[in-house]
């Protein structure tokens, strides 16, 4: 008669279901008994670095398998990679990725955490952690570090190997960032550590790692990264094809109206853990797809209001009910379009310019166009001024 399924061999089956990863295999069974004979939680761990200010869909997906760590009992530790993020990830890309200032990274980092907690538990089953803790570290601890990876063993990565073959250039600084995000699971003790399948790389020298410390090697834990609004591209803000989950119910309803229908059965199944709904067509289970997502991260009853949104400005061609204002001063005789564009809507005034030679501006649904660049301000007061598709502002003269 076999043996019956150990409880950490049913917990360890249920926690890595959908994950691509779980390397070694069965070393996560292994890690949860010797935690429960050692009456502790597992440390999982999860490296974020605030390249962007928000977090989008493509994050939640590593997000929701942390949460599902806390729910079995154990510690999640958030590095927030605010020194990571100055090195710059190249995981993925063919050219040097550019870099953040020191504020635009700081203002980013302090966004991550209160978002996070929309997906996460904010008990004491969180750590979070700024890895700036432990790698703004003396030069002989830096030299420690590197003796601990070779070269050729860096040069194993996809990525790297593609550039150096072509000739590209890679910076030291990129060749040192796997070799720092594995210091952070020495840092934190990590026992398990997540990462989209494009980290696997960097996840796997983690325990190269910490063995060179003397640590227990973590276990590899990778997830299926999501293609974005586009269809053929990993979502990333970047990349201009994400949907984040701070954005209003309108936003997160729209652009999931804009997904291929290709994508729906793949965020159904990697966003929400289930399998897309039968017997409705395209554009129905599209409709309730974002009505889902929409809720989820807007709140309740936000997938309705934002179908209703959705509808009066895309079928019924009007626009929405409630419009936010925006005012304007008028010092002189005339208002600069671009300014007043880039202070209503966010964006810079080159941003504006480029919108109004594009076509992408209307006035009481007019468009404007590269000659409309200054108007006067009595035709601006009370105007529906409009940016895009979605976008909407109601112009009122200050004073």
């Amino acid at each position: 008669m076999a043996d019956p399924i150990s409880e950490a061999a049913r917990t360890a089956a249920y926690l890595a279901r959908d994950a691509v990863d779980c390397l070694p295999e069965g070393a996560l069974a292994q890690r949860l008994e010797l935690a429960e004979r050692e009456r502790r939680p597992l440390r999982v761990k999860l490296g974020i670095d605030p390249t962007a200010p928000d977090i989008h869909l493509g994050h939640t997906v590593v997000l929701r398998k942390l949460r599902e760590f806390q729910d079995a009992g154990h510690v999640v530790v958030l590095i927030i990679g605010d020194y990571t993020a100055r090195v710059g990830d190249p995981s993925g890309r063919s050219a040097t990725r550019p870099l953040l200032s020191g504020e635009e990274i700081d203002a980013n980092a302090r966004t991550f955490t209160e978002q996070a907690a929309r997906v996460l538990r904010t008990d004491g089953s969180l750590e979070v952690r700024h890895n700036s803790e432990w790698l703004d570290m003396p030069m002989e601890g830096l030299f420690r570090l590197v003796r601990t990876v070779t070269v050729a063993r860096l040069l194993e990565r996809d990525d790297f190997a593609k550039r150096y073959a072509a000739r590209e250039p890679i910076s030291l600084l990129e060749l040192l960032y796997p070799v720092l995000q594995g210091y952070d699971s020495v840092a934190v003790r990590a026992d398990v550590e997540l990462g989209g399948t494009d980290q696997k790389f960097n996840l796997l020298m983690g325990r190269d790692v910490q063995t060179a410390y003397g640590q227990p090697e973590q276990i590899v834990l990778t997830m299926p990264l999501i293609n974005g609004t586009d269809g053929a591209r990993k979502m990333s803000k970047s990349y201009g094809n994400h949907v984040g989950i701070t954005e209003p119910a309108e936003e997160i309803y729209g652009k999931t109206m804009r997904i291929p229908d290709e994508l729906i059965a793949e965020w159904h199944r990697v966003l929400l853990g289930e399998p897309a709904p039968e017997g409705l067509g395209p554009r129905d289970a599209k409709r309730a797809l974002a009505r889902t997502l929409a809720d989820r991260f807007a709140g309740e009853g936000a997938g309705a209001a934002g179908e209703a949104h959705f509808d009066r400005v895309f079928v019924d061609r009007q626009a929405p009910e409630e419009i936010a204002e925006h005012s304007f001063a008028a010092n002189g005789a005339a208002v600069f379009m671009p300014e007043l564009i880039a202070a209503a809507f966010g964006g810079s005034r080159s941003d504006a310019r480029r919108l109004l030679a594009q076509g992408g501006v209307r006035l009481d649904g007019m468009p404007l166009g590269p000659d409309d660049l200054e108007l006067a301000p009595e035709r601006l007061d009370g105007a529906l001024l409009q940016v895009g598709k979605r976008r909407f502002k109601r112009l009122r003269r200050a004073g």
